[in-house]
């Protein structure tokens, strides 16, 4: 059965995988736009990535704003919506505190409101380290009791983008609670691209990874061998969204989105760099002494590599089963993770350029 939807993060790269695949399964789909004027280009991406365009239509907004800066006009176009999926965010190195707070934190509670006056599911999109406990409770989360959590202290150590995301989902699932509405979290892996086609947007922590390997820009790997960097691929991404978002029992859960035998960063690196036809790196650095080198002025830069980044690449393995669980309920599965890291290291050498 179709039914309408309200997306906000459409024109981001997972943001337009969902949106074909809403629109596939015949779902009418609003997309929250600070420029409407630009649904045309996104209704060709839409249809290129396999959705239907003409179920893609723009609501005029800015989740920063109060009411997400509806009109009259826009929030009669979103009150007949089902579910609300919210995938913006505003993802860059460096944000300050107060930039980060505005958008990723301020703009999940605005989108939340939006969802509980509707009386609608929140499906929203977190992060696979909100599920590593003991990282939380190194950086100053308190998990139990998150109002007594320091915040900006957590962005200090962690800088203003994690920070936030980390923020926005205590704030989020504190307020839901609150006002008795529901809710459903996603907490993805490093995105891939798409397994078929490799299909993944300039900017993406992955296709920068790659990028900095076809330049030689990696001389060591960071972290030893037990370090990885969970990836998860776009279309398993999307599909296990959509299924848990439309799903009654999934009221109030959380789940992850992640391949759990994703190699450790070296075979990631040897496979990407075969790929690529280039040398990969086989020394090991301690995470801890490159933090410290990229404190030198303008070595960051140069190497294009940010300290922000390096928390992703952990040791941690995570508990499976409800993910696995879910997975038999849907009846569908990761796909080939050696070829879709392939398709995606060749889609990015080929299309996305220095």
């Amino acid at each position: 059965m179709s039914v309408e939807c309200f997306v906000t993060g459409g024109s981001g790269f997972v943001g337009q995988h969902l949106l074909a695949h809403l629109t596939t399964a015949g779902h009418k789909t609003w997309v929250l736009m600070r420029s409407p004027e630009n649904i045309e280009r996104l209704r060709e991406q839409v249809g290129q990535l396999g959705g239907n365009p003409a179920l893609v239509h723009a609501v005029e907004g800015d989740i920063s704003r109060d009411g997400l800066g509806l009109s009259d006009a826009g929030r009669q176009c979103v009150s007949t919506v089902s579910v609300v999926f919210h995938l913006a965010a505003q993802f860059s190195w460096g944000l300050t505190m107060e930039r980060a707070r505005a958008v990723n934190v301020q703009g999940a509670l605005n989108v939340a409101r939006l969802a509980a006056n509707q009386r609608i599911r929140l499906l929203m999109v977190g992060g696979f380290m909100l599920q590593n406990l003991g990282h939380l409770a190194s950086i100053g989360v308190d998990n139990d009791c998150p109002e007594n959590t320091k915040w900006p202290a957590v962005y200090g150590r962690v800088g203003g983008y994690e920070g936030s995301k980390l923020e926005a989902h205590f704030a989020v699932i504190r307020y839901m609670q609150q006002v008795g509405a529901d809710y459903t979290i996603v907490h993805p892996a490093t995105v891939c691209g798409h397994s078929q086609s490799g299909h993944i947007l300039k900017g993406q922590p992955l296709a920068e990874l790659i990028r900095n390997l076809a330049q030689g820009r990696f001389k060591a790997i960071p972290g030893s061998a037990r370090h990885w960097l969970p990836l998860v691929s776009v279309d398993y991404l999307v599909r296990m969204i959509t299924c848990v978002a439309f799903d009654p029992t999934m009221a109030n859960r959380q789940v992850l989105a992640l391949y759990e035998d994703t190699p450790n960063l070296q075979g990631m690196l040897e496979q990407m760099a075969r790929t690529l036809q280039v040398k990969a790196p086989r020394r090991h650095v301690s995470i801890a002494l490159l933090r410290w080198f990229l404190m030198i002025p303008g070595l960051a830069s140069r190497l294009a590599i940010s300290a922000e980044s390096l928390d992703f690449i952990q040791t941690q393995r995570f508990d499976m089963t409800d993910s696995k669980q879910l997975e038999r309920k849907y009846q569908f599965s990761h796909p080939d993770m050696v070829r879709t890291l392939e398709m995606t290291v060749r889609y990015a050498n080929g299309h996305l350029g220095n």
